[in-house]
């Protein structure tokens, strides 16, 4: 287990795994409710729309996606400032009460516009409560273990994710695509609020205790420096920006995409739900031991194989019609993300100093979940204009561009903690 690191006068406060395990392992289970918030979306709400709506148009079914992911994207950029004004709990929380209303508006929506409108609160939820569960492991780790502290934040959520898309998909079998399905999604709030409140305690000194060690002082940045560079001046954090928007593109096609294309084959929703379960459920477990190789192989080369797994788990997928071919390229998929996911928020958490790391993080987030928008939006259009089996396969193309983008320009950092001290950063600010 990673030593733990206590500077004098820190009133106690130490980096490591080992010293904040308590408060580590709460957050991991919060973030598993987090995901599970998602997770009672993945295979019923595509088909409520096109079943229950009689939505003919693919765009206006995926729809409430891009709800989801534009209010998601700019949740996340306010959300690193949010938490260095006002803690990180005080967002956590926020995030969780602005969540509670979702599940019972999905259950009981009259109309569409409900959902989209749930999925507009959900993304809010995600962005606030989400990325604080990233931030607040990342502080407690200090900076030996960022990739086994995204890793296990990741296993939590997607596992959740995963089972939850599995368990409602059973459900919607026995007993409808509503009410029943999403009545996961009302414990799931009810638990995570209830212990954000009560348990979790925020990691701002964590932080201080950081700079405290930090070998070298960097100037105070303002937001838009940091947006710009984390965006595009820095040749690390690009790469990492527009593999995340990609490789969340690909998975916002999938979220509403493969349960309207595995059911014009005939496919039940059980059988959907496994599929759709599949995927991130593997990315969810697999990053139990990508996020800790990440620290010790470096970021560059797992985010590029990873791209391309996921490309390859995307076009199988288009370009077969049985459910064996399908669930290999569900895992696939769930492999490639498992490769990528930690290690790009371990690779941003590189090149950002702690004064900024929150905000940096937020930018990368919010590029990196304005996929979900584009992706379904994107696939959704192509869909309706050249079929499903083309959406699938355009957006496998872009994810293997994506994957060589990060070959051609990320700069790997030295494996192990002689790597993880930011140093890519701070000659980027003082150029």
């Amino acid at each position: 287990m990673p030593d733990s690191s206590t500077a004098p006068g820190s009133g106690g406060i130490s980096l490591g795994l080992r010293a904040n395990w308590p408060q580590f392992a709460l957050l991991v289970l919060i973030n598993a409710f987090v995901g599970g918030m998602v997770g009672i979306e993945r295979t019923v709400v595509p088909l409520i729309g096109a079943e229950e709506f009689h939505l003919a148009s693919t765009t206006l079914v995926v729809s409430f996606i891009v709800s989801f992911g534009v209010v998601k994207a700019c949740a996340n950029l306010v959300s690193g400032h949010l938490a260095d004004v006002w803690g990180r709990k005080r967002v956590l929380i926020l995030g969780w009460f602005v969540g509670l209303p979702v599940p019972f508006m999905i259950m009981w929506a009259p109309s569409w516009e409900w959902v989209i409108a749930a999925n507009a609160l959900l993304g809010i939820n995600q962005g606030f409560a989400w990325s604080m569960t990233v931030i607040m492991k990342v502080d407690l780790v200090g900076p030996k273990s960022r990739g086994l502290a995204v890793g296990l934040n990741e296993f939590a959520g997607y596992l959740a994710v995963g089972a939850t898309a599995f368990l409602t998909g059973y459900l919607a079998g026995q007993y409808g695509l509503r009410p029943v399905p999403i009545y996961l999604g009302l414990a799931y709030a009810a638990l995570g609020t209830a212990l954000s409140i009560l348990l979790v305690r925020d990691t701002r000194d964590h932080v201080r205790l950081e700079i405290g060690n930090a070998p070298q002082a960097v100037p105070a940045v303002g937001f838009w420096e940091i947006f710009t560079l984390t965006s595009f001046r820095d040749r690390n954090l690009f790469a990492a920006s527009q593999a995340g928007l990609v490789n969340n593109l690909n998975d916002g096609m999938s979220w509403g995409i493969f349960p309207l294309f595995f059911a014009t084959f005939g496919l039940g929703v059980e059988r959907i739900g496994i599929l759709k379960a599949v995927y991130p459920a593997t990315w969810g477990i697999l990053q139990v031991a990508t996020g800790p190789l990440s620290d010790r192989w470096g970021r560059k080369g797992l985010i590029v194989a990873g791209m391309w797994v996921q490309a390859a788990g995307l076009l199988l997928t288009a370009f077969t019609s049985t459910f064996s071919f399908w669930l290999a390229g569900s895992l696939l998929l769930g492999i490639g993300t498992a490769m990528v996911y930690p290690s790009l928020i371990a690779a941003v958490s590189d090149a950002s100093h702690p004064t900024w790391r929150a905000r940096s993080l937020s930018v990368y987030r919010f590029w990196r979940d304005l996929g979900y928008a584009i992706g379904a939006l994107s696939a959704g259009l192509i869909a309706d204009l050249l079929g499903m089996s083309a959406a699938i396969a355009i957006i496998g193309a872009l994810t293997f561009a994506s994957g060589a983008v990060v070959a051609l320009l990320m700069h790997e950092r030295p494996a192990g903690p002689a790597g993880a001290q930011g140093a890519p950063t701070t000659t980027t600010l003082n150029s």
